[in-house]
């Protein structure tokens, strides 16, 4: 096995949310089956610290995996932004929403690796199955043949999980009282939603 330039993805709730809410528009407007966008974040050694994503206008032919269409004006104009508020992060890499790998994913990662070139995919799961982590990281590496054949660019599976600061804990720890709280008022609607006192 190579070794890898990054052992360890921490992608942050933030981003999560930022995936799933891209998700949700695009596939209201359309009948896209993955979207794409960029991930933003830093190093530690070698772990990376996904903090912020960005959406791509991206899209592809659903016949002919060699074709397909990502916005990097759109790109560009959208990270020369992001430095303005927060010259910290980096773009570290790209995400979709899979839910597995795509023929098309090295195509498109090697134009990724113009803005970062240690670039990494982070496939998230919008409507996971089961119980898990819903990130799956890939790093590409070169795959060297026995047979003399040219040497290939493959994905590499690297290890992933969700971690937040304490701030975001807190906020996260919010939306889900406020989530539930809908919920518990949803199942009540008489009680909790129309609760008129002259009733």
């Amino acid at each position: 096995m190579p070794d890898l330039a990054v052992e360890n993805v921490v992608v942050h709730p933030l981003v999560l949310l930022s995936v799933v809410d891209h998700f949700n528009r695009i596939g209201k407007v359309g009948n896209q089956k993955r979207v794409v966008g960029v991930l933003l974040g830093s190093w530690q050694k070698k772990v990376l610290d996904v903090s912020n994503s960005f959406a791509v206008p991206f899209d592809e032919d659903d016949r002919d995996d060699s074709v397909w269409f990502l916005d990097h004006d759109y790109l560009e104009n959208m990270y020369g932004m992001f430095k303005k508020v927060n010259a910290r992060e980096r773009i570290v890499g790209w995400y979709h929403t899979g839910p597995k790998l795509h023929k098309n994913d090295i195509a498109i990662n090697e134009l990724i690796k113009q803005y970062c070139t240690n670039s990494v995919l982070v496939i998230i799961d919008v409507k996971p199955k089961d119980l898990g982590l819903p990130t799956e990281a890939y790093i590409s590496v070169e795959e060297i043949h026995d047979d003399g054949t040219p040497t290939s660019r493959t994905f590499e599976h690297v290890t992933s999980e969700i971690g937040a600061e304490e701030a975001e804990e807190v906020g996260v720890e919010h939306l889900l009282r406020m989530s539930s709280t809908c919920c518990q008022m949803n199942s009540r609607p008489g009680t909790m939603i129309h609760n008129d006192p002259y009733s």
